[in-house]
């Protein structure tokens, strides 16, 4: 009884390598499961970067849409303000009274007399 009772060298050698084995496998596993996660959190800032990069182009092209309204507004008030500076200025040089009183007159009603305050 007493050699049955103690273990064989064999058999530890054998439950040693078959716990071995069993201890691979869970690391493998484990490491397998985190390269699968690690995977997928990449694959999440991937496809996050490329979302953001949508949204900032969409929101860029609007920008590009907006200025080019403004600057075509700004051109058109630029050519008002250059009209009106000249009409001003040829009013106040010599003979602008005279420039003045004659625009003036397709204003008045033929039936109506004309008064200049002096």
């Amino acid at each position: 009884m007493a050699s049955s009772t103690a273990p064989r060298p064999s058999d530890d050698a054998v439950d040693a390598a078959t716990l071995a084995a069993s201890i691979q496998r869970q690391t493998d596993r484990r490491e397998l499961q985190c390269s699968i996660l690690a995977l997928a959190v990449k694959l999440g800032f991937v496809v996050l970067g490329c979302v953001s990069i949508v949204r900032l182009s969409s929101a860029y092209q609007e920008r590009l849409e907006r200025h080019s309204e403004i600057d075509a507004v700004v051109t058109v008030e630029t050519a008002k303000l250059q009209t009106l500076q000249n009409r001003f200025d040829r009013l106040f040089s010599i003979g602008g009274e005279k420039r003045l009183l004659s625009e003036q007159d397709q204003w008045i009603a033929p039936n109506r007399l004309r008064i200049i305050w002096r």
